[in-house]
Formats: C-alpha cells, sequence, structure tokens
C-alpha cells in the first residue's frame, strides 16, 4: 500500500486522493447502513400502524337479520349461546360464538325492544305489551303477560328493558302513550319469576326507556328528559337523581354500587363515581346520539349509536376514542365479554369484535 501522504494549505490539512478514495468508499458503506436502518425503522412503524389500525378497526360488519329491518337487542348467555332480535318478531340464535344463526319462531309481528337471558335456557323479550319466555333456549317461547290500555287509563303501554335483580324478582320499565304522544311512565315488576306483574309508581311521567341492576337492593332507570331515578331498597322506593342534562338517556351501566355510565342525545356521556349523587359529563368530540354503553371492568368500555358509530374507553370513560364499525347504520344495542363484542343496528346489521 502506497504511503498516504498529507499536505497542509492555509485551511489546514488536505489529504491525498487515496485516502479520499478510501473514506468515500467508508461514507458509501455507512449510507447504505443509514438506509438499511430507516427502512427497518420504517417497517416497524409500519407494522405499529398496522396493528394500531388492526385493534381500532377490529369490528367486522355483516347482516343477519331481514332486509330493511332493525335489529334492536343483542345478548349472549355465554361465550357461544347469543341472540339477536328486533322488527317483525325476528329472533335469530347461534349456539357457535357467530359463525352461523337460525332463526327462533316467537309468535309476535311486534318490533322485538329486548331480550334477555337468566341462563342458557331461561329467556324474555320485550315485544310491544307483551312478555314471551321461554325455558328451552328458544326453541319454543310463550306469551305470558299482555298489558291492555285499560290497565293504564286508555294510554297503549309499550314495554322497553327487563332485568332482574333476584332469583324471582325482574324490572320492566317503559311508556304509555296516547296517539303516539308518551303521557306517563311505566314501571313493573315481577316477585314471583313473571308469573304475576305489579306497576310500581316513581316521581316522573317521562319515558323510561333502560333499567340496570347491580344487586337486589340498588338499581337506575333513565330515560326522556335526562331522566335518571334510583333504588336503594330493591325498588320499593325510587328517588330521581340529578342528571345535569335535558337530553334523553337511552343506556345505563352501573360496574358496581358506585361506578356507572348513561348515554343519549347529542353526544351526551355521564359518568358518576358516587352511586349517582353527581353525575358530571364526559366531553367528546362526536354529537352523534349514543343509544348503549357497557363497560367490561373498571377500564374499558364501549359506546355504539347513530351512524355506525362506535367509541372505546380505555380509562374508566374519562376520555374515548372512535372505532372504524365498517357502516353507517345506526347500531341500537351492544354486548361485551370478556373475548367478543356485538353490536347490531339497521338492515339486520350484526357487527362482531374479537378482543
Amino acid at each position: 500500500m502506497k504511503d498516504i501522504e498529507v499536505s497542509a494549505d492555509v485551511h489546514g490539512a488536505s489529504l491525498s486522493s487515496p485516502m479520499k478514495n478510501l473514506i468515500g468508499m467508508k461514507q458509501t458503506y455507512e449510507d447504505r447502513l443509514r438506509l438499511i436502518l430507516a427502512a427497518l425503522l420504517f417497517m416497524a412503524a409500519s407494522c405499529a400502524t398496522a396493528s394500531t389500525a388492526l385493534a381500532q378497526n377490529g369490528w367486522t360488519a355483516t347482516r343477519r337479520g331481514e332486509e330493511g329491518k332493525d335489529l334492536n337487542t343483542v345478548f349472549f348467555a355465554d361465550q357461544k349461546r347469543g341472540w339477536v332480535a328486533g322488527d317483525n318478531g325476528f329472533v335469530s340464535r347461534t349456539d357457535d360464538g357467530g359463525r352461523t344463526w337460525a332463526q327462533q319462531p316467537v309468535g309476535t309481528n311486534e318490533a322485538i325492544n329486548d331480550i334477555y337471558f337468566r341462563n342458557k335456557d331461561d329467556g324474555y323479550i320485550l315485544a310491544g305489551n307483551r312478555i314471551f319466555n321461554t325455558r328451552n333456549g328458544g326453541a319454543e317461547w310463550r306469551e305470558i303477560r299482555r298489558f291492555s290500555a285499560g290497565e293504564f287509563g286508555g294510554a297503549e303501554p309499550e314495554l322497553y328493558s327487563l332485568r332482574f335483580s333476584g332469583k324471582k324478582r325482574a324490572w320492566i320499565v317503559g311508556a304509555a302513550s296516547r296517539r303516539d304522544v308518551v303521557v306517563d311512565s311505566l314501571l313493573i315488576y315481577t316477585d314471583d319469576g313473571g308469573a304475576s306483574w305489579v306497576r310500581q309508581r316513581v316521581p316522573t311521567k317521562e319515558e323510561l326507556i333502560h333499567v340496570d341492576f347491580v344487586s337486589d337492593k340498588l338499581g337506575w332507570a333513565v330515560g326522556a328528559s335526562g331522566t335518571i331515578l334510583h333504588t336503594e331498597d330493591g325498588g320499593q322506593k325510587w328517588i330521581a337523581q340529578t342528571s345535569g342534562t335535558n337530553a334523553t338517556l337511552y343506556h345505563i351501566d352501573l360496574r358496581n354500587e358506585r361506578v356507572g355510565w348513561a348515554v343519549g342525545e347529542r353526544g351526551t356521556i355521564l359518568r358518576t363515581t358516587d352511586g349517582g349523587a353527581s353525575w358530571s359529563p364526559v366531553v367528546v368530540p362526536v354529537r352523534s346520539t349514543f343509544l348503549s354503553v357497557q363497560f367490561v371492568d373498571e377500564d374499558q368500555g364501549w359506546i355504539v349509536g347513530r351512524g355506525g358509530t362506535i367509541l372505546r374507553s380505555e380509562d374508566g370513560g374519562k376520555t374515548w376514542v372512535r372505532q372504524e364499525s365498517q357502516t353507517k347504520q345506526n347500531l341500537y344495542a351492544l354486548f361485551i365479554d370478556k373475548k367478543n363484542g356485538w353490536a347490531v343496528g339497521g338492515n339486520g346489521s350484526v357487527l362482531q369484535y374479537e378482543r
């Protein structure tokens, strides 16, 4: 190898051609290394972005109901057995976690507003002014009670939501209307597993839309004009809680005796950490009407609503991010368990989410 000559000029040392060539080769190698590293970093970032997108876009949409008809409610008794129900008395059941569905006859053409199972066999349906029950997982449904206008001063009853608070005690909320105008609220209960039903008077005439119990004593109901009702004695007495809004509230979900959420029209989300003694609004950049909310633990929760809106929270409902639903259909109901999420809505839409 020839000696490397170094000469000086007024600016300092200058390098001979062999050294320049060696340095040029080194710089070319370093440039290539930088390009490789940059490419690897780009690929890693792309994978992370794709994973994030997949997490945010994990809902897949299919149609399981009748075309042009809404699915209004969904319930799963376990990870495999579930039901969806909606307009024209439509009910469909899956026994394999949603891979296949089979329609079940109920015996009504009324829209089904709610479906609720105590276990894989014992279930209830609310359709118009009627209550249906099954003891064999929906293979057969029988009407167990029909309410008439004569029982409510000539006003037509509509039943919206049903929940059990004990082994034999259940609650139903709804409204009584004349010429499609709500004139009174409805709160009805049974103490004998549905053999008989009794109306309970409450301090509001507003339409009641959803009811939830966390124990045999503690329950809440929500409805029109920001109505929130609460009982601490198993329903013997109901008191009004201050919601701070006049927006219609469509759904309420309590995780325990203190922490819960309520959602409604005009992007309304309310949160309580003291059992409803106070409700605080949660501001989100979405003005859609929210129709259902459910939390699976203290941190993780979902909301669905009109226009295919789906929101998710991972901090107990303090903040929410939007998820891609793959649909613009209204989403009326939501069910989330440890592994899967389900949402149902317009045009027979069924959305599944794998957590």
